[in-house]
């Protein structure tokens, strides 16, 4: 784990940090501790899509073929999937 270098204040109203000093205790937490967890938690999403746009964007370019080609495809798939299409 990385040494705590970085001190942020944060004003809570009360109905909050009742909420999260019961969750630290209910855990055998502190609340810095509590709030750095939901810290990560909220921002895991965010690491995770740029990695999966940068991944797409990075990807090799496909041929897809003319758009006659495409359009007649999906008209075949949608008249065997579809009864009376």
């Amino acid at each position: 784990m990385s040494r705590l270098s970085q001190r942020v204040q944060l004003l809570l109203d009360e109905e909050r940090h009742q909420r999260l000093r019961s969750r630290a205790v209910a855990r055998g937490m502190s609340v810095g501790a509590v709030i750095r967890e939901a810290i990560d938690v909220a921002l895991e999403g965010d690491e995770e899509r740029r990695r999966a746009g940068e991944s797409f964007l990075s990807a090799a370019r496909m041929s897809v073929g003319e758009w006659s080609d495409i359009e007649r495809e999906i008209d075949d798939l949608y008249r065997r999937d579809v009864p009376g299409a």
